[in-house]
């Protein structure tokens, strides 16, 4: 049977290993605040189990100095799981509370006080599992939640690791209570305890295991989103625009519904870049994509395609439908404007508009072009404005119909 000292001296040199690999990870990767918590949380846990092993060099009638390290560590320890759970909170951009996890470890400490002057082992095993299980179960809709449709492995790992603990938490208190194993003391802990204690130490050690996968998990994200998203403005790349335009022809091949795609050019950008600095380029491009953001639906996908040339994506929109989008970008840019060498720099844009027609079909090239096409137009027309394309059937001779 082990004894407590040496599963506690189990516990510090497990914790105090995960501790230097969140260490490494918070050195490496400054920007992820939830690591700093993990870190934390391993190391206030390592030094915990540290102080509470001293309570096998005491006289156990000598219950003064017992009550150090037992409340100590023990409180410590709470403070440890309260550290990984805030880690959650944050990695998930929810707001932490240090007030409510005072109050936790303050009643904790008292309620583990109160029996240990009144020498009850059952009550304290019985308090420390509730405050050990309790901010792990507030963490549960997080691990389990999904993001943006999505569940990450990490998080479902750690999720069901959760669940775990909470459970070997209330078998040990359960036990404890019936006394199934035999007795419990401050040196001895039965066979049924011992191995309660090591099965925590085990799944401690993957519940952090889990963490190091949501940070993975998090960094591909971002990776994906570096591939994905134009990083000046925001707005979606080329690669992310092609991709949900074929989606789209495929869609509306299947289902005869049309949608509507904008071409968009930045009327002067080029003198604007020349005359007053990539900077003042830059922030017009910025203010574009804010502006032209306003007026989209949820679904509407806008996206540079490079330099000043954005294109928006309009599912389940018609022609005349995309011309009032059109109309809607072209009034949000007006008094909007780029301040360049202490100029103001108007900000306009001209814009072609073209639909899907089952003539199209999976050709995505044909659809832009179109779009090209009337945006072309628009510009040759006066700028600061739109035009439409307007064929029947595509290979006759297009329409092109210009508004201001």
């Amino acid at each position: 049977m082990l004894s407590v000292p040496t599963l506690w001296i189990i516990f510090v040199v497990n914790f105090v290993a995960i501790g230097i690999v969140w260490a490494y990870v918070v050195r490496s990767y400054p920007n992820l605040d939830a690591t700093r918590f993990w870190m934390a949380g391993a190391l206030v846990a390592a030094l915990g189990a540290a102080i509470a092993m001293t309570r096998g060099f005491i006289d156990p009638q000598n219950a003064e100095l017992l009550l150090v390290p037992l409340l100590l560590g023990g409180s410590m320890l709470v403070l440890a799981i309260c550290l990984a759970s805030m880690g959650i909170r944050r990695f998930y951009g929810v707001p932490v509370s240090w007030r409510s996890t005072a109050v936790m470890v303050a009643l904790n400490f008292i309620s583990l006080a109160y029996f240990v002057w009144h020498d009850n082992m059952v009550a304290r095993i019985v308090i420390y599992s509730l405050f050990q299980s309790l901010p792990i179960a507030m963490t549960l809709p997080l691990l389990f939640s999904r993001r943006n449709g999505n569940a990450y492995p990490g998080a479902r790992l750690s999720g069901y690791i959760a669940l775990l603990m909470i459970a070997v938490y209330a078998v040990r208190s359960l036990a404890a209570a019936l006394h199934i194993g035999g007795p419990v003391s401050l040196i001895e802990f039965n066979q049924i305890q011992a191995v309660m204690i090591l099965s925590l130490v085990f799944l401690s050690m993957m519940w952090n295991f889990g963490f190091l996968l949501m940070t993975i998990d998090r960094l591909r994200a971002e990776v994906a989103d570096l591939a994905m998203f134009d990083d000046l403005t925001g707005a979606a790349n080329r690669r992310q625009f092609l991709g949900r335009l074929n989606e789209e022809c495929a869609r509306s091949g299947r289902g005869g519904e049309a949608f509507a795609l904008l071409m968009i050019d930045l009327d002067d950008f080029k003198e604007i870049n020349d005359n007053h600095g990539h900077a003042a380029g830059d922030e017009c491009l910025r203010v574009f994509t804010r502006a032209a953001g306003s007026r989209l639906r949820a679904g509407d996908l806008l996206a540079r395609m490079g330099g000043d040339e954005f294109c928006v994506l309009l599912p389940a929109t018609t022609l005349r439908e995309g011309a009032m989008v059109a109309r809607h970008i072209l009034e949000a840019c007006q008094g909007e404007a780029v301040q360049g060498n202490g100029i103001a720099l108007p900000l306009s844009a001209s814009i072609g508009v073209a639909q899907w027609r089952p003539e199209i079909g999976m050709h995505a090239e044909r659809l832009i072009a179109a779009a090209d096409r009337a945006l072309y137009t628009a510009k040759k027309d006066g700028k600061n404005g739109y035009a439409v394309f307007d064929v029947t059937p595509l290979q006759a001779e297009p329409e092109l119909r210009k508004s201001a």
